[in-house]
């Protein structure tokens, strides 16, 4: 599983970082920022959920 993140469309709310912190961060502005396009098995749950729980769409999953 990979995710991608527009940082155009991020609305900096922090559902992403709070859900699953590690994989995702927010930069000095807010905007989210991604360990890697690659998620590790054992955070693909958390990972899922933070990209449901994002207000804005800015996430998304890709198989």
């Amino acid at each position: 599983m990979r995710v991608v993140a527009d940082r155009d469309v991020c609305m900096s709310a922090g559902m992403c970082v709070m859900t699953a912190d590690g994989f995702f961060d927010q930069d000095d502005s807010g905007v989210v920022l991604i360990a890697s396009e690659e998620v590790p098995d054992e955070m693909r749950a958390r990972v899922r959920l933070a990209v449901g729980l994002c207000p804005s769409g800015a996430l998304q999953t890709l198989p």
